[in-house]
């Protein structure tokens, strides 16, 4: 089986816990390189993963034999880049959100599209087995028809100085942190292009939205209620509410390896407890990843990252600020 060589843009911690021991068990990419502004943290990041250090991103993007490159920087750094990868001919797998702005996410995947590369958006918890057995669930009828998708995901305040969640100069906000999980989740299960029927942000006396609310409607006049939030009681839900029923995901987004998933159906006066296998969602986005550059199907992401990026684009135009 081929590997695909590929490089580390940056060493950040999601990338330490995550996405590369990930990448590394997946066995299909082989780490040429990670790159720091600092030496000295690039060489501590290849003692544990193999690749050789590289000082400065652009040397890195320089290297020919590296085929794909790994981005988990701030957003607001993704934009320029992705766009070098991108030139350089490089498949890009970047965190999320991958833009900051849709003019910028249509410029990423126009250049990508002259290439035919890859542009991957790391939102992972689509991968995981629960949202194909709610989606089987309601496709059998178990809910009925559907009337209203809810999601939240809030979790307590970081810190304030240290946090580039905070950084609004590096793309922070919960809009394009926890918001834009629920944006995804909302066109997993009511379809893409939905209306945004209206938004609110709250900064809360920071320099970046702080919390946010949105209502969608669907092609099908469904409605999402949406909330999110970096100053909240923990929430991390999916809730799906139909005329014979509801589902609930309690652990929507972040359902790790170790995590043992449990849905909710609640149904003509009962609660059926759905006890699933374990699943690794970080797994099965590297191998989809993996598949799309052999099998050279590189538009494949391309919709949906249009689409999820044209919806925080009308949020952001449609919201009320306070």
């Amino acid at each position: 089986m081929k590997k695909i060589k590929i490089g580390i843009l940056g060493c950040a911690d999601i990338a330490k816990r995550m996405v590369i021991p990930n990448l590394l068990s997946s066995n299909k990419f082989e780490i040429v390189a990670i790159s720091s502004r600092s030496t000295e943290k690039a060489a501590s990041f290849c003692k544990l993963f193999g690749g050789r250090p590289i000082k400065g991103y652009q040397n890195l993007i320089k290297i020919k034999e590296v085929e794909a490159v790994y981005i988990p920087l701030p957003t607001g750094m993704h934009y320029e880049w992705i766009m070098k990868c991108l030139e350089n001919n490089k498949h890009v797998f970047s965190e999320k959100s991958i833009a900051t702005s849709l003019v910028e996410v249509s410029n990423i995947i126009k250049l990508a599209k002259k290439k035919n590369l890859c542009v991957y958006e790391n939102f992972m918890f689509p991968y995981h087995s629960q949202i194909k057995f709610v989606k089987e669930k309601i496709k059998d009828g178990e809910i009925g028809k559907l009337r209203l998708f809810k999601s939240a995901f809030g979790f307590p305040i970081f810190n304030e100085k240290t946090n580039i969640r905070y950084n609004k100069k590096l793309g922070g906000g919960a809009l394009l942190d926890a918001g834009a999980y629920t944006l995804m989740a909302s066109q997993l299960f009511l379809g893409k292009n939905q209306k945004v029927i209206s938004s609110c942000l709250n900064k809360l006396n920071y320099n970046v939205d702080f919390l946010g609310f949105i209502t969608l409607l669907n092609n099908e006049n469904v409605v999402s209620q949406l909330s999110f939030g970096f100053d909240n009681f923990y929430q991390n839900n999916i809730e799906i509410w139909g005329t014979k029923g509801k589902i609930l995901i309690e652990r929507a987004f972040t359902a790790g390896p170790s995590h043992t998933p449990f849905i909710k159906l609640f149904k003509s006066g009962e609660v059926i407890n759905y006890k699933l296998p374990n699943d690794n969602h970080f797994i099965n986005i590297i191998n989809d990843f993996y598949n799309s550059i052999i099998s050279n199907n590189c538009s494949k992401k391309y919709d949906q990252i249009l689409s999820q990026s044209t919806l925080l684009e009308l949020v952001k135009n449609k919201n009320i600020l306070v």
